[in-house]
């Protein structure tokens, strides 16, 4: 049957295969004029009820297809009542020329982000609601500089109960993101005198180049199949840390090595600066706790709602030793005073209601379906690449043969059939012995993810057949 609607001026003709479920039948004819182009990106969509009235289905029909959809990454929910097209292609484009800039390829696979379409906005809406309907005059005045007293007491209560964390709600800072609570940190060390920060080896550039900002001198550490090489820090005032799934190898740090790192900190007077980024999502192991329950006046633990959420949020937290608050708090005075309320008091509401651990349980059954997928293409299509650091994160590292291209030449093949990916020199601040790639499985969204897959493994195919 062949059914059109209007809806603020726009007017599309559906054709419903009648052979085809009335869900069925509108979930491909949606598809189809996206696809094709006749549905733009951000082309407003009516509601479930007016599309439900025009096309005489129920409305539960509509509301069921938009919800597939939207989990397929072709539409975007903008507010409870609005839903837009989402800048999907009708028809993929020309593999990009190698060296393109992140996000231009046609299969990112690059690290580094959740897939933002798995973004819970019905919940966070209803949050944001529950902040606006809720706060208090008095709050909406400039805040204090640790954070809104609701969000420090449900994350000192969320950070005990899950990732073993000591730390009282006066002890918490929140930040606008990791980056601005390392260089919090970082200057608050300098300003007491410290000089220099070990590092692994491996880690993020734009987070060294934050250290060295505030005046301290960087010194790698190497690291191997069990993490840090404990035994081998330099005498440094400080050690930045990824112990629970390092970035990017994947490895973690064994237990002997995490008492041996507090026990080198209290001995030098020292500072334990542990970046768990992703430490909610984990696979094929039991839960690890945090370092910082191990010497909590030894350690700052960092957590964010980058990865169990989305960048957008631009929240973290610090958790910090008594010595170091008032230091680090006159200091997010001068940097921004306070993150915005509303954020902060959704956030405390997703975690006192639950909504978090919900959210978290369902992305972490998503991730390691994808996790799986990509290592049995990997097993079946290219068993001479290593697949390591894969019980828990966003990422996995794959080890290149050594008879064969070096990293880069085979990031550039990739790149040349549209594959975004990072070799793994690319987080080194030595020459390393070890040829990869980073790839990341969670950036593309739900409709693109096989497809990258695929284009991944054929290109490796192309090079190690």
């Amino acid at each position: 049957m062949a059914n059109s609607w209007t809806s603020g001026g726009l007017e599309l003709h559906l054709d419903l295969d009648p052979g085809l479920g009335r869900r069925v039948a509108l979930e491909r004819a949606l598809r189809e004029a996206i696809r094709s182009g006749r549905l733009t990106a951000g082309a407003q969509l009516p509601s479930s009820r007016a599309l439900a009235q025009d096309l005489g289905l129920a409305r539960g029909t509509v509301v069921q297809a938009y919800e597939q959809l939207l989990a397929e990454g072709y539409l975007l929910s903008t507010s409870r009542t609005s839903t837009e097209v989402a800048p999907v292609p009708g028809t993929p484009p020309s593999p990009p020329e190698p060296g393109k800039q992140r996000g231009q390829a046609l299969h990112n696979l690059e690290p580094g982000t959740p897939d933002v379409s798995g973004f819970p906005r019905t919940q966070w809406a209803s949050a944001l609601r529950h902040a606006v309907a809720t706060v208090p005059d008095e709050d909406l005045r400039y805040g204090d500089p640790r954070g809104h007293p609701a969000l420090r007491r449900a994350l000192a209560a969320y950070l005990a109960r899950v990732r073993g964390v000591r730390v009282s709600e006066q002890q918490l800072i929140i930040c606008s993101g990791f980056a601005q609570g390392l260089g919090l940190v970082s200057g608050a060390l300098r300003a007491q005198g410290a000089s220099t920060m070990a590092v692994e080896n491996y880690g993020l550039r734009f987070h060294y180049e934050i250290v060295e900002g505030t005046g301290l001198r960087l010194l790698p550490v190497p690291m191997d199949a069990d993490g840090l090489v404990v035994e081998q820090l330099p005498a440094a005032d400080g050690v930045l840390v990824t112990p629970s799934h390092q970035m990017p190898s994947g490895t973690t740090l064994h237990p002997a090595r995490r008492t041996a790192l507090v026990e080198w900190a209290r001995e030098r007077g020292a500072l334990v600066i542990e970046d768990d980024y992703d430490g909610e999502f984990r696979y094929d192991r039991q839960p690890i706790g945090a370092v910082q329950g191990l010497a909590p006046e030894q350690v700052v633990y960092a957590g964010t709602a980058s990865k169990s959420l989305a960048p957008a949020i631009r929240l973290a937290w610090l958790a910090v030793p008594h010595r170091l608050v008032e230091p680090i708090v006159a200091a997010r005075k001068l940097a921004e005073r306070h993150c915005p309320t509303f954020d902060q008091v959704a956030l405390a509401h997703l975690l006192d209601s639950g909504g978090l651990d919900r959210h978290l349980r369902r992305m972490r059954a998503h991730y390691r379906k994808r996790r799986d997928l990509l290592l049995d293409a990997l097993r079946e299509r290219v068993p001479q690449v290593r697949p390591t650091g894969i019980a828990a994160g966003l990422h996995v590292t794959l080890l290149l043969p050594e008879q064969g291209p070096d990293q880069r030449e085979v990031a550039r093949i990739l790149a040349a059939r549209g594959v975004a990916t990072h070799p793994l020199s690319f987080y080194s601040r030595q020459p390393m012995a070890e040829q990869g790639l980073v790839i990341g499985y969670a950036t593309p969204a739900g409709h693109a993810f096989q497809p990258a897959v695929r284009a991944l493994v054929d290109g490796l195919s192309s090079v190690y057949d």
